[in-house]
């Protein structure tokens, strides 16, 4: 059974810093005019030269090895793959697009690339790559004023996991229900049995509070037919009926006392029977496999509960060509060798990261696990936040008005308000 390995990968979704969004104010540059939209084009034949590439988190031994491969396909060309540490890459990537002192490609954040995009970093992306053959949330993860500006690699999204030997002494057969007013019922008959047939329980489940708490909410929105932000009209849309039923959910979990508000560690709680769902990532099985093997056959997983719809949020990396790369088309030749679904499903099998191709979940060992389905199931409804280059302080306010909600300090109404407010006065940027 293929397990998700833990990665220490999970700040790609959000992480941009004020500075860096001063960094963009002060020194990006324009990437409207039509020549910085123009698509790269890609040679034919074999790559040549030196290739340098920009990875995240810890050195990818799988990443070396498709490398190795590319190399063996493309006698002249050498790969040089530096790791940069999670916390430090954005800065870095921000300052050496503003120095003009890329490497030639990189691993990027999804959430960075609107900033990113807007300061001119990045080539637009060849035509030859077919939005098809990726999830649709994950592509469009890479746009940017509806210009592509990469190609996705690792997918990631989150989906329900549910402690079975908890659920089933709640008189749950098999999954929780997968609407939010089964959910929410299911959620309290657990509650009930907290002490009592389940003596260790103390909360239903665990949601997220403060830093990042966004990528958990934003989604019951989405689900309930809204959306935070209007492209068309480019004004946000907190003051939507969908956004104050997804506020009330959020806070109603915390009124019934289904959730502390606390920010002790969620896979802990639910690793130790304090919990008995969570919504996480992929990572968090892998976790839960390497520390408590003997918990395997206790929990699953199970897709978001919907609403009028369902919806999940689009994280994960994505592969960029800086503008000003000297082996341009090289890096496109990896990049398209990359995202190769065999590739990717390669990949997946080796790292346990989600793979962004369509395809991918076929061709790996991934379809062959039951408890990846729920995020097969996922991927296929997932959206990207807005591509906007405020959207990390837009994403602060968020975090900010849940964690009130959380600890009782502001009603649904006033969270609501607030963010329409300050959403408005922080704006789109450019």
């Amino acid at each position: 059974m293929h397990i998700t390995r833990p990665a220490a990968r999970t700040l790609q979704v959000a992480c941009a810093t004020v500075a860096a969004a001063l960094l963009v104010t002060g020194c990006g540059r324009s990437a409207d005019s039509a020549a910085d939209k123009a698509p790269a084009k890609i040679s034919s034949g074999k790559a040549k030269g030196k290739l340098v590439m920009w990875s995240m988190g810890d050195p990818d031994k799988a990443l070396l090895s498709l490398a190795k491969k590319f190399e063996q396909q493309n006698p002249d060309v050498k790969v040089q793959i530096t790791a940069v540490p999670w916390d430090a890459a954005h800065d870095k990537l921000t300052t050496s697009i503003a120095g003009g002192n890329t490497p030639d490609m990189s691993l990027i954040g999804s959430t960075w690339m609107a900033e990113m995009a807007a300061m001119n970093g990045f080539q637009a992306t060849p035509a030859s790559f077919q939005p098809s053959v990726f999830f649709p949330g994950q592509w469009d993860t890479t746009k940017y004023k509806n210009t592509s500006y990469s190609v996705p690699f690792i997918a990631d999204t989150s989906v329900i996991y549910y402690r079975t030997d908890i659920t089933t002494k709640a008189g749950i057969k098999g999954a929780p229900a997968d609407d939010w007013t089964g959910y929410l019922k299911d959620l309290k008959a657990i509650q009930a049995t907290a002490g009592k047939q389940n003596p260790k329980l103390r909360h239903a489940t665990h949601l997220l509070t403060g830093f990042n708490s966004w990528l958990f909410w934003l989604p019951m929105v989405w689900q309930q037919g809204g959306d935070i932000y209007d492209a068309n009209t480019k004004k946000f849309t907190f003051d939507s009926p969908a956004v104050a039923k997804a506020l009330q959910y959020y806070s109603g979990i915390f009124k019934d006392g289904l959730s502390p508000n606390d920010k002790s560690d969620q896979g802990q709680n639910f690793q130790s029977g304090l919990i008995a769902t969570v919504q996480q990532g992929a990572s968090t099985g892998g976790n839960l496999h390497l520390n408590t093997p003997q918990l395997d056959s206790k929990w699953q997983t199970m897709p978001l509960p919907k609403g009028t719809q369902s919806a999940g949020l689009a994280g994960g990396s994505d592969l960029a060509v800086f503008k000003g790369a000297k082996n341009a088309d090289a890096a496109w030749k990896f990049v398209q060798f990359l995202t190769d679904p065999k590739n990717l499903a390669a990949y997946g099998d080796a790292t346990g990261n989600l793979p962004a191709a369509v395809q991918s979940w076929s061709q790996g060992k991934l379809n062959q696990n039951p408890k990846m389905a729920a995020f097969e199931t996922q991927l296929k409804v997932t959206k990207a936040p807005p591509a906007i280059t405020t959207w990390q302080q837009v994403a602060d306010t968020i975090d900010s008005e849940l964690e009130k909600l959380a600890y009782g300090k502001a009603t649904v109404a006033q969270a609501q308000q607030t963010l329409q407010s300050k959403a408005t006065s922080i704006g789109t940027g450019r």
